[in-house]
């Protein structure tokens, strides 16, 4: 290193009045420097005072950063500088320099100031920039001088002359003089700006709290942290993200992005949520310090985050994370893009930060519990008038919609059985995109034993399934989940009590854990409510019912204790209705029009253990083939056009007890079919309907018709005939019972006199005689009807007379049949079948001779000529 020049030695020896020169003027600047309290002062030193005494361009003093082994500028004379309009000026007042470099080394070894050209230095390597900015603004000699400490150099100043050699033996010993002194003005500068820092730190902090303090919501602490910290400059902005209820991830909560403005961007970053545990945002968090990081080295470090690219997009380079955190609790990051990093101020601020962001995420809970509340108090008050399923349906779904925005995917009631569960209400435009596959998973039956419905059933307060999770573990209802786009399931038990009464399903990416509990709870009464409503108005429709069928019953005015015939073939029937009455068998009544076997069947059934309850008629032969399935089985509302309400079946009415199928040999092969499975399963569902209904029935049927030749003929179905005929009873016609013809005319006589408000007291013989001849192809009915109608035409209190029809049908076929034998054979059946309605009696008043109108003699004649026996009349 070349010194300028040597001091020449004929100066050595000054003169008193230069040395007492000197000494006043070290003295006078020793008393100016003890008043530099800051740095102006000790700019205006320079600049003026020291000025006025020696002649130099400007000065500026520079500070030691011994961890780094760098220098920085410290203080400025930007007035007087001539590089201050240079290109390089802004970099080169904020540059560290490094104490390695020859220049700045020389400098350190120096005792006293020391001089350099700067045409000699500035090129030679390591030299620092500001030398080569300086000599191209015509500065030609700087003088450099060390600042000490403690015995340590602490510093320089530069001292700058754009005139070579202008620095006098006189000015270095000045400067030289001054230097200690210089070095305490600078330290306690340093410690006033730090002292000064920290009480603007503490007025800064303590004006935040009071902004911060008075905030309520998450706006509010934006405005304010926004204020706060434009006093430190982060040239980016900042974003506060909160962690989130699930406690692994975090949202935006409050942010300034001044270098961006894309709506894009700015929705993506306001509606995301990124795992806690992604390797940037664990490490803020577990940091007691705030941390500095690069951008472009967090992603090549494969954080794959999205808000890193984010960040890259909108020219982050460098962002300072800094966690919030309240005692021991973490509630998020506050992201700084800033390089200077004042740690202790950040600290005071998060510090602030944290406990209001805690404060307003409490009162934002009271204020969520509270509007919850609210609301499910509204909610509760909609149920409370909810009556009907539709009723529920529509507060249900406004509910959902309008407050959580999710719908509902699906609500499962428990079946009577206490296993099965059948789907009770659902929302189909949630599967728009699923039709089909909805479809098939509805129609699947679930049991309370069901893997995801018994975890549901079994939790507390229900279950949350993670679409994509259980995509990957095979759930089967999985894809159909999946189409709804969104991300979670939740399944929740509907309890009243302690009792499960079903299931409900809900989809969503979050929902309220204390809404969904509480609209469960609202939910569930509701539900049991109009379960028990509907049963009610099932008991009540079965009443009426019943009703109906007893006014019918009284209108009939049976009196089963007095079946007429003692006959023996009705004495067949009274051995085989004993014998079938008590048990639960199948009864299949067979025998001709009016021959009285509804009569039988109302007789077995109040013979049987079901007596105590009523016995249920369908009459098949009367029902439009189109009504039988809805007349046996029932349906739901809106199962068929004009089903407007829910209606119960013959079947489900006769629950328990006997169901009477009058003339089965009328249903059609359709109806047939869905008999017999309900005959099998002992079990059947409404048309419309899903639930599966357990019954008790005891069958009893009824047919004029030959079912032998019906299924012969593929009228009837076998496998039904076979179900139906397990203990046949076979009515003998009225013709094969005239034994029976006297007491039945007696007992109708006095029925219809009592009815009519006629008194008959006699029946004459003739009356007798005519009935007896008669063929009877209506049987007891058409007997019964006889009767009454006589009676009304009769004008006295003797039955004279009765009004037998003439050429009917019968009597067609009868001569058809005569038309087809000898005069013997006719002559033969004629006579046996006079014999049986005469009960075998031969001759005597009421016997067939008098019928036949021939002595009696003759008539044991003609029985030996014709080989008529007592069997013949008698079998």
């Amino acid at each position: 290193m070349k010194r300028v020049k040597d001091i020449d030695p004929g100066l050595s020896v000054r003169s008193l009045a230069a040395f007492e020169q000197e000494r006043r003027i070290l003295s006078d600047l020793g008393n100016d420097i003890t008043g530099v309290r800051d740095k102006n002062d000790l700019i205006i030193l320079f600049s003026k005072r020291i000025k006025s005494l020696f002649y130099f361009t400007h000065t500026i003093v520079t500070l030691i950063d011994a961890k780094d082994e760098t220098y920085t500028p410290f203080l400025l004379d930007h007035e007087s500088s001539p590089i201050r309009s240079h290109a390089q000026y802004p970099e080169l007042i904020k540059a560290h320099f490094s104490l390695n470099e020859p220049f700045i080394r020389a400098a350190l070894r120096a005792e006293e100031p020391i001089s350099f050209l700067l045409e000699d230095i500035m090129d030679q390597p390591q030299s620092p920039s500001f030398l080569r900015a300086n000599y191209e603004a015509g500065v030609k000699e700087i003088l450099m001088t060390r600042l000490m400490k403690e015995g340590k150099p602490m510093g320089f100043i530069h001292i700058y002359s754009d005139k070579p050699n202008s620095f006098s033996i006189e000015f270095r010993n000045v400067i030289k003089g001054i230097a200690p002194q210089l070095s305490g003005a600078v330290s306690n500068i340093i410690k006033n700006e730090e002292i000064l820092k920290k009480e603007q730190e503490k007025s800064l902090l303590l004006d935040f709290s009071n902004d911060i303090a008075t905030g309520r919501t998450k706006e509010e602490l934006a405005f304010a942290v926004r204020a706060v910290l434009k006093k430190i400059n982060p040239p980016g902005g900042f974003v506060i993200r909160r962690i989130n209820e699930d406690n692994t991830t975090m949202s935006p909560y409050a942010y300034d992005l001044t270098k961006t403005h894309d709506p894009k961007v700015i929705n993506a970053l306001e509606q995301a949520r990124y795992p806690i545990n992604d390797g940037l945002q664990d490490r803020v968090l577990n940091s007691a310090i705030p941390l500095l990081f690069n951008v472009d080295r967090e992603i090549q470090r494969g954080i794959t985050s999205s808000y890193l690219q984010h960040w890259k997009t909108m020219g982050f380079k460098e962002i300072v994370g800094i966690r919030l955190r309240n005692g021991e609790t973490n509630h998020g990051i506050l992201f700084l893009d800033i390089q200077e990093i004042n740690v202790q101020l950040l600290q005071g601020i998060c510090s602030q930060i944290s406990i209001a962001l805690a404060n307003i995420m409490a009162n934002e809970q009271i204020h969520k519990k509270q509007e919850e509340q609210a609301f499910l108090l509204d909610f509760s008050s909609d149920i409370a008038q909810v009556r009907t399923k539709a009723d529920l349906q529509a507060a249900i779904f406004r509910v959902l919609d309008k407050t959580m925005h999710t719908q509902l995917s699906m609500i499962r009631t428990i079946d009577e059985d206490g296993y099965n569960m059948s789907p009770f209400m659902y929302d189909e435009t949630l599967f728009e995109r699923a039709k089909k596959h909805f479809a098939e998973l509805l129609a699947h039956r679930v049991t309370v034993d069901e893997i995801y419905t018994a975890d549901v059933l079994t939790s507390e307060d229900g279950l949350v399934f993670n679409i994509e999770e259980e995509l990957k573990s095979g759930n089967s209802y999985a894809r159909l989940w999946e189409t709804t786009g969104l991300k979670n399931v939740y399944g929740l038990p509907l309890r009243v009590g302690n009792k499960n009464i079903g299931t409900i399903w809900l989809l969503a990416d979050r929902l309220s854990k204390l809404m969904l509990k509480g609209i469960c709870a609202q939910i569930s009464i509701a539900i049991a409510n109009i379960q028990a409503n509907e049963k009610l108005l099932a008991y009540k429709k079965q009443l009426e019912v019943e009703n109906d069928y007893l006014k019918e019953q009284i209108k009939t005015i049976y009196n089963f204790s007095e079946i007429i015939g003692n006959g023996q073939q009705m004495q067949k029937v009274y051995r085989l209705m004993s014998l079938v009455a008590g048990s639960n068998t199948t009864v299949l009544i067979l025998g001709e029009t009016g021959t009285g076997k509804e009569l039988i069947a109302r007789a077995i059934h109040n013979a049987s253990l079901r007596k105590d309850k009523l016995m249920v008629k369908v009459n098949c032969a009367a029902l439009p083939a189109n009504l039988i399935e809805s007349e046996l089985f029932g349906h739901e509302r809106g199962s068929f056009t004009g089903a407007i309400d829910r209606r119960i079946g013959k079947f489900e009415l006769a629950n328990n007890s006997t169901l009477f199928l009058d003339e089965v040999g009328e249903l059609p092969p359709e109806a047939q079919a869905k008999l017999l499975r309900v005959i099998q399963e002992r079990e059947l569902e409404r048309l419309g309907g899903k639930q599966t209904i357990k019954v008790d029935v005891r069958l009893i049927a009824a047919t004029n018709r030959n079912l032998e030749e019906e299924v012969k003929a593929g009228r009837f179905r076998a496998d039904l005939y076979f179900r139906l005929n397990v203990f046949p009873i076979s009515l003998p016609s009225l013709r094969e019972r005239p034994e029976d013809i006297e007491p039945l005319t007696h007992f109708f006589v006095k029925k219809y006199g009592r009815n009519t408000g006629r008194k008959i007291r006699k029946v004459a013989p003739k009356v007798i005689q005519q009935l007896l001849s008669y063929t009877w192809p209506g049987n007891v009915r058409e007997l019964e009807h006889l009767i009454e109608r006589s009676i009304l035409l009769t004008p006295d209190d003797i039955l004279r007379d009765v009004y037998i029809p003439e050429n009917t049908a019968t009597d067609k076929q009868d001569l058809t049949h005569l038309l087809n034998h000898s005069l013997e054979e006719v002559e033969r059946s004629y006579i046996i079948e006079i014999l049986r309605r005469c009960s075998g009696k031969i001759s005597g008043p009421g016997s067939a001779a008098e019928i036949l109108k021939i002595p009696g003699n003759t008539l044991h004649s003609k029985l030996k000529k014709l080989g008529i026996t007592k069997k013949d009349y008698f079998g």
